[in-house]
């Protein structure tokens, strides 16, 4: 089955190029950004060094024109590339979730949603509960589709034990009983 879902998804082969390529475009960004704040934060370092071994102002000036300024300037640039390539990257996710959301196969998402909502879920006349549950369902339901403790139901017993209909898998109604003259 997945094989099959493979090979008719490869119309979607594009998209993923692009999506690759997105994240190739936003990986640079990312590299760019942690070079500048290691530059920067080295730069600080230097600074801060040639500050603390001069006694006067005016010694002290040339450090910080040269180093400290400007490594204080690339935190900032590297800390703005770091969250805009981090947001790039987020919406490159996005994009690619949304486009597994709605690709179904090669359909169009509308079309497919409504084959989706005609599509049974379960289609089996075997009714099961869970005991101390609320909801009555087909035997192929998912939700007591091989659980050990899903007991069977007869089609009388949901009505007068208070269970409701599964709105997944949409069993049956209680037949009305037959009356025992038949």
């Amino acid at each position: 089955m997945r094989a099959a879902r493979t090979d008719r998804t490869t119309p979607a082969a594009p998209r993923a190029a692009s999506r690759a390529a997105r994240l190739r475009a936003v990986h640079p960004m990312l590299w760019a950004a942690f070079a500048a704040l290691a530059t920067g934060a080295v730069l600080c370092v230097i600074g801060w060094y040639g500050i603390s071994g001069e006694r006067f102002a005016e010694r002290q000036l040339p450090y910080l024109a040269s180093c400290t300024v400007p490594g204080a300037a690339l935190i900032v640039a590297g800390a703005v590339l770091l969250a805009h390539g981090r947001g790039a990257l987020a919406a490159a996710r996005v994009e690619e979730l949304y486009a597994l959301l709605v690709a179904v196969e090669g359909q169009d998402p509308a079309a497919a949603g409504a084959e989706r909502v005609t599509d049974p879920v379960a289609t089996s006349d075997e009714l099961r509960a869970v005991p101390d549950g609320t909801l009555w369902h087909r035997a192929d339901c998912p939700l007591v589709a091989g659980k050990p403790e899903a007991v069977a139901v007869d089609a009388a017993a949901p009505a007068a034990g208070g269970l409701t209909p599964c709105p997944i898998c949409a069993p049956p109604g209680p037949r009305p009983q037959e009356s025992a003259e038949d």
